[in-house]
């Protein structure tokens, strides 16, 4: 994977789109990744409080992505394999858990034991759904060992705040599309102790990309992608983020 802000005259504002022309190409079609690592975190600028109008449409051909898939299952079966421990996939706001099924279906066949959160729909109510996650995953992990948290956008949220509350009993979080703050509510308070990985993107048509950047957690790393918002759970790269992540890498 390609690393950003490394190399003298590399910028944070530096866009998939530069790839040349044949990388490029292959990319969209998703027979290589679009996925580059993002460094320089801090000199980024403070998030728009909506993301531009205009990325707003690009979701109405969000899940157009998932086509990518078929392109990219040589390199997604060459992900790293699972060790048998527990996943647990939250849902976006307004989601039901339904939308997580494609890509824990791909963690399972990776070996991971990848469960959706079982809370249903996410019908936004972050607080009450971080203490019901919290003392599953305390019973979970009791049983089974650190259990690790994927998220996408609210959901990825929520992962954080449990693994915030709960870091003995997570091994580590995954993010995609996800704030890092909800208010003065959510996202604030004593950094989170167990590894992060934030995947974020800037045609992201509902949550700001650089909403997305965790200033404060001491071990995260962040990942862009080239996903609308509703296309990022069907997005190849994520999935293979998401599994290189849990595998420690």
């Amino acid at each position: 994977m390609a690393h950003l802000g490394r190399t003298s005259g590399t910028t944070l504002g530096r866009t998939l789109g530069r790839i040349p022309g044949p990388g490029r190409a292959l990319g969209t079609i998703g027979l290589t990744s679009r996925a580059r690592e993002v460094e320089r975190v801090a000199a980024a600028p403070a998030p728009h409080r909506r993301p531009d109008p205009a990325l707003l449409l690009g979701e109405l051909a969000g899940w157009a992505g998932a086509a990518r898939l078929w392109a990219a299952s040589p390199r997604l079966a060459l992900a790293p394999r699972g060790d048998g421990s527990v996943v647990i996939d939250l849902p976006g706001w307004r989601a039901p858990e339904l939308t997580g099924l494609p890509i824990r279906t791909y963690l399972r066949s990776l070996g991971h034991d990848a469960r959706s959160w079982g809370l249903g729909t996410n019908t936004g109510r972050p607080t009450r759904d971080v203490a019901l996650l919290a003392a599953d995953v305390r019973e979970v992990a009791a049983a089974r060992g650190p259990v690790s948290l994927v998220g996408w956008s609210l959901g990825g949220l929520i992962a954080r705040e449990v693994a915030r509350r709960e870091p003995d009993a997570v091994r580590r979080v995954v993010t995609y599309g996800s704030p890092v703050r909800l208010g003065r509510r959510l996202g604030t308070g004593t950094p989170i102790r167990v590894p992060v990985t934030a995947v974020l993107s800037r045609r992201d048509g509902v949550v700001d990309w650089r909403a997305c950047l965790d200033r404060t957690s001491p071990d995260v790393r962040h990942v862009e992608v080239g996903s609308t918002h509703l296309g990022l759970g069907v997005d190849p790269d994520v999935w293979r983020v998401v599994a290189e992540a849990l595998a420690g890498r």
